[in-house]
């Protein structure tokens, strides 16, 4: 990205918020055990919606998505919208000359994350992304032993999602598995994006899809008996090729009744490294060298943190003019190759990536949580 707006002041950096559905909570709960940021409004389509959040959070004010863009006490824009409104919102705020994060993925097509990335370098803004988990304490320990050489060289990995969907517990879970969802674009982020802040960028994928059913019964209360079509991919494996020279299998599913699969594990020349859970923040960390070896957990090096870790890394980076680890060339990185998994399938041979990212900095040990500079 281009030189980047910088806060001159050490005041907290405020935060805006445009979406207040199912997953802000998370982020207005956290938000303020974070030291630099504060949510100063809330928006969204339906405003009583933005109102209701405020009054159960705290937040100072409600208002209309284009009051929120020219409050000049915004600095950041967190925007919770689905995603196929990612990248309007996006766009919005870049042109309003605000900082943006983003819940995952960045955008659904790639031609938006391209055209996020190049109108935040034109205006000199940050654009970052969800997912921020590995952040926490337990995928950032699991950095730490691997950049400590604790397992020895990495050269394979499997990472594994599988359960039968959302429509069992989702308010509304139709656009699940619509356009810009299946199991892929809305648990893949997570587990791709671990993947690439151990092991770093992937230069090649070959992938296969199918699905289960073409039909789903919604069994949440609100909208209880409803069918929904599935118009998207619900079984899909990709295989990946790392720069680094590593391979990991990469399965995610809303088909599967239940599995006894890891959830991610790193392979290394000395020891395996059994990664936990990269939906959540903590542990458990766990580490076995042969077959007589009994698993061994890790003790956690950084405190576990929540959702909003990465909000507060991008405010700490605007102040002090750094690279911000949770930002939108990782992000646009890992939507390149969740299509580009799909795209193999459809075309049956392997995919070349033309996006690039850096393997995001580690965190020190032994910070406070929402410290990340030591």
């Amino acid at each position: 990205m281009g030189q980047p707006m910088t806060t001159q002041n050490t005041e907290s950096i405020g935060v805006g918020v445009i979406g207040c559905g199912t997953i802000s909570p998370q982020y207005f709960r956290n938000m303020p055990l974070y030291p630099g940021v504060e949510i100063v409004a809330c928006s969204d389509l339906i405003l009583d919606r933005a109102k209701s959040r405020a009054q159960e959070f705290g937040v100072p004010k409600a208002c209309s998505v284009e009051e929120l863009l020219s409050d000049p006490n915004i600095d950041i824009v967190l925007n919770l919208t689905t995603p196929n409104a990612h990248a309007e919102v996006s766009l919005a705020a870049i042109a309003a000359e605000k900082h943006v994060y983003n819940e995952k993925p960045l955008t659904i097509d790639r031609d938006d994350g391209e055209a996020i990335l190049s109108a935040s370098r034109s205006q000199g803004v940050r654009v970052g992304c969800a997912p921020d988990t590995f952040l926490g304490g337990g995928i950032q320990t699991c950095r730490r032993l691997i950049d400590a050489g604790d397992i020895g060289r990495p050269f394979g990995a499997t990472a594994f999602f599988a359960n039968h969907g959302h429509e069992s517990w989702h308010p509304d879970p139709a656009f699940y598995y619509q356009r810009g969802g299946g199991p892929m674009f809305d648990m893949g982020p997570y587990y791709l994006t671990c993947l690439v802040a151990l092991l770093g960028p992937v230069q090649q994928v070959s992938g296969s899809y199918t699905k289960a059913t073409d039909e789903r019964t919604i069994t949440s209360e609100a909208r209880y008996g409803e069918k929904i079509n599935v118009e998207v991919p619900t079984h899909v494996t990709g295989l990946l090729n790392f720069d680094s020279g590593a391979v990991a299998t990469v399965i995610t599913s809303f088909d599967v009744w239940a599995s006894e699969l890891p959830r991610i594990e790193i392979y290394g020349a000395e020891r395996t490294l059994s990664v936990p859970d990269p939906n959540i923040f903590g542990g458990p960390v766990r580490l076995k060298r042969g077959p007589s070896d009994e698993w061994t957990d890790v003790a956690l090096t950084h405190p576990e943190g929540g959702r909003g870790l990465g909000v507060a890394d991008m405010a700490q980076a605007i102040r002090r003019d750094r690279k911000s680890r949770a930002d939108a060339e990782l992000a646009n990185h890992v939507l390149d190759i969740m299509h580009a998994i799909h795209e193999s399938s459809e075309q049956g041979s392997h995919v070349n990536l033309t996006s690039k990212c850096q393997r995001p900095e580690a965190i020190p040990p032994g910070l406070p949580l929402g410290e990340f500079d030591a």
